[in-house]
């Protein structure tokens, strides 16, 4: 079950909203498992502005590299460093410690625009 805290977009990201105009976005468990073992992520740089739906990084895995793409608009005020030396955190805890960025969201109401825990369950039941 995916947490249901969080908000997902249809390309397996999901964002956590936290307090302020600020949140955490990391990919699906379900993404994680479809990728395989993740053996390097390539973070965005602080400060950057990411847009919403627009490259945020990649995952390389063993068997392939896939975009991340950004669930939503915002400038980019971390980044999971763990990660660097660590990229296994994206399998092992896809929505916990293997996270990839905290953002300063340019527009909240973005996140009313993503899926709820249910609704992503119900996309990936359509998928399988």
């Amino acid at each position: 079950m995916n947490p249901t805290d969080l908000k997902y977009s249809e390309e397996h990201e999901w964002v956590r909203p936290e307090e302020g105009d600020e949140a955490v976005v990391g990919i699906t468990d379900y993404a994680q498992e479809q990728l395989g073992d993740v053996v390097y992520v390539l973070l965005p740089s602080e400060e950057e502005q990411l847009e919403q739906g627009k490259k945020l990084g990649e995952v390389e895995s063993v068997k392939s590299v896939s975009d991340i793409f950004s669930p939503v608009s915002g400038e980019v005020i971390a980044v999971n460093e763990a990660l660097s030396d660590r990229p296994e955190l994206v399998n092992e805890d896809p929505y916990g410690k293997g996270w990839i960025a905290r953002l300063r969201l340019s527009d909240p109401g973005q996140l009313d625009g993503l899926l709820s825990a249910q609704q992503y369950e119900e996309m990936l039941a359509q998928e399988g």
